[in-house]
């Protein structure tokens, strides 16, 4: 994981076509208007717009990481915790059996525990992201309606993780497993 740059946009529009394409097969809403806003991250000066960068296949995923979550969704004792906040995760479908997805939340996890921030919290959308999340170790802290969608509502707590050995088992490092 490395911070994205604006060399990164035409990789990162691959992976979201890519996404939007395998989305909208599935009968699912997809991303593709909001494209250019996504690619567009790439410039984000906040510094908190991450990518997932493989030598073997350049970048296959992008994701936000902020030291703020939403202010609906979460009590006021949560929103007082110190927390890094996933969202907008999104990943090179083509890359599904390696988990690009599990990589990223994961490296989510030890960076937290090593920046000494005990949570890592996220929503999603639909139930079936939300068990993705959960075998990635994060529970459902509750489901909220928003005003057009169901969020999910979820964390996990931070902690050290040798990274290496996740992608050894079974993510980027060995296609066909997961």
């Amino acid at each position: 994981m490395r911070l994205a740059t604006s060399a990164d946009r035409s990789q990162v529009a691959r992976v979201i076509e890519a996404r939007c394409d395998w989305m909208e097969q599935r009968g699912m809403p997809s991303w593709r208007e909001a494209l250019d806003d996504l690619v567009a991250q790439c410039d984000n000066p906040d510094g908190d717009v991450w990518v997932l960068d493989s030598d073997e296949h350049g970048i296959v995923g992008q994701m936000v990481v902020q030291d703020q979550g939403p202010p609906w969704g979460w009590t006021d004792e949560e929103r007082a915790e110190a927390a890094l906040y996933l969202s907008g995760a999104i990943t090179d479908p083509a890359m599904r059996e390696r988990r690009p997805g599990t990589v990223m939340a994961l490296w989510a996890v030890d960076r937290a525990a090593r920046l000494g921030v005990p949570w890592v919290r996220r929503h999603c959308h639909f139930a079936g992201v939300a068990r993705y999340n959960e075998s990635q170790g994060f529970t459902l802290v509750r489901e909220e309606q928003r005003t057009h969608a169901r969020l999910f509502m979820m964390t996990r707590r931070a902690e050290r993780l040798d990274l290496a050995q996740v992608l050894r088992e079974g993510t980027l490092a060995q296609p066909g497993r997961g």
